[in-house]
């Protein structure tokens, strides 16, 4: 972290498109003037930065979701800042908002909406907005309710369990009266699932065999698998799925989302038309009209104590490139953050 009165802007610049995992070698460190505040505009403070796989997806030059980062443009990412100047009608210095800020120290906030700068509600943690109010949430919970269809008596199995996404959907699958096996990495992760996030039972993939481990928890099968993982866990779950299971597809971590040809698919993908099962990917943006009610449930869930979340915090700007690579090799528990200034200094030289 760095002093908040700094007089530059440091920023993360794409400029080379990464072959395998990411490093800095992909990126280059540059400093600017810090940016001035037109009309109608606030200059925020970026604090909290977001690690998400799906930046590394972002990173490449083939069809996504979302355009590519272009060569010589600032490393796109999720955050939250306090706006510390400001000539915009609806923010005020001081007040925190949320949105795509960038790996950098400043941005400029102009219009909310979408792909734009919010400002947090009042009474919610800044940084939640990234994780349980963000991306992660919703992905969790349409995935769980709306493509899992999760109802009470099912059997539920949710890959990297102790991850954001995985831990928070496997809590909506308990919450909805179901069983819910998990499948981490290493014993403190799978700990952690159990005892912190309520899972029924969780299989350590590092040290036991998924898929006769699943046959053991599951002997009636899978009714719902809430996959993020891809790979050999996929293939396992695929292995023991009940009639008329649903398959929710929201990553593949395991792939590294890099550029090129993709791994083989899933070996056991027959089973879905055995056990007339379905398998449908979607992505959480398809949901837009229907924020609020994901917003309502969640805040609920979480105020009443049913629903917990863990935070994996990484300091400094400098550590971007290493902390998303991080993802791909199992360092994170939770949601993984990159705190880039101190929101009590700032407070402090207001």
């Amino acid at each position: 972290m760095t002093d908040p009165d700094q007089q530059v802007n440091r920023q993360w610049i794409l400029t080379a498109r990464p072959e395998g995992l990411v490093d800095e070698t992909c990126f280059e460190l540059r400093t600017s003037p810090v940016p001035e505040p037109g009309p109608g505009e606030a200059l925020v403070r970026v604090v909290w930065l977001a690690a998400e796989p799906t930046q590394r997806g972002w990173l490449n030059d083939g069809p996504n979701y979302m355009n590519p980062v272009g060569l010589g443009e600032v490393m796109r990412s999720g955050g939250v800042g306090q706006v510390v100047a400001s000539n915009h009608a609806q923010l005020a210095v001081g007040d925190w908002v949320a949105g795509m800020v960038g790996w950098q120290d400043y941005v400029i906030a102009e219009a909310g909406g979408l792909f734009g700068l919010n400002r947090v509600p009042d009474g919610i943690d800044p940084k939640a907005m990234l994780g349980i109010f963000g991306s992660t949430g919703l992905t969790a919970y349409f995935g769980m309710v709306d493509i899992g269809q999760a109802k009470e008596g099912d059997t539920v199995f949710v890959s990297g369990a102790a991850g954001a996404t995985g831990s928070i959907a496997g809590q909506i699958a308990r919450l909805l009266g179901c069983r819910v096996i998990g499948s981490a990495g290493g014993p403190e992760k799978c700990k952690w699932a159990v005892e912190t996030a309520g899972f029924d039972a969780c299989v350590d993939y590092r040290s036991e065999d998924v898929e006769s481990r699943l046959r053991e928890l599951a002997p009636d099968g899978l009714d719902v698998v809430f996959d993020g993982v891809g790979g050999a866990v996929l293939d396992a779950a695929l292995a023991n799925l009940a009639e008329r299971a649903r398959v929710v597809v929201v990553g593949g971590i395991s792939s590294g989302y890099g550029p090129g040809e993709p791994p083989p698919g899933p070996r056991n993908y027959l089973q879905l038309g055995i056990k007339r099962a379905r398998m449908e990917g979607f992505i959480f943006l398809d949901y837009l009209e229907r924020f609020p009610e994901a917003f309502g449930r969640l805040g609920q869930w979480l105020g009443s104590g049913g629903l917990v979340y863990a935070e994996d915090i990484s300091e400094g700007l400098e550590q971007a490139p290493a902390v998303l690579r991080g993802l791909f090799e199992g360092r994170n528990l939770g949601k993984q953050l990159i705190r880039i200034a101190d929101p009590e200094t700032l407070a402090e030289s207001r």
